[in-house]
């Protein structure tokens, strides 16, 4: 456990990364509510309730597939060494090699 004090972890995701992907899936959503709308007319309206929810249950998996797989390919973790992680941390710059300060 000692050794994850040695990594920096960073996330490098914008919006500009997943962008595409929320507009295809808008274009999805009104797609279906517009399949939706034109079966409401006819004289079942159950089938468009029934394509609302199966378009909705048939994407959703997807969608969260593709936001979780951009997300973690944008997260990294990087090795920090001894001496940059002594030279950011003042705790550790302010005395050496873990010797305590001794106060007089």
């Amino acid at each position: 456990m000692n050794n994850i004090q040695k990594y920096r972890v960073a996330c490098t995701l914008s919006f500009g990364d997943i962008y595409g992907q929320v507009v295809v899936w808008l274009i999805v959503i009104f797609l279906s509510l517009a399949s939706a709308l034109a079966l409401m007319g006819t004289s079942r309206p159950m089938y468009a309730l029934i394509t609302i929810g199966l378009i909705l249950v048939l994407s959703l998996p997807f969608l969260l597939f593709a936001f979780v797989t951009t997300l973690l390919n944008h997260i990294e973790f990087t090795e920090v060494s001894l001496a940059t992680s002594t030279s950011t941390n003042p705790a550790t710059s302010a005395h050496p090699a873990g010797v305590a300060a001794e106060t007089a």
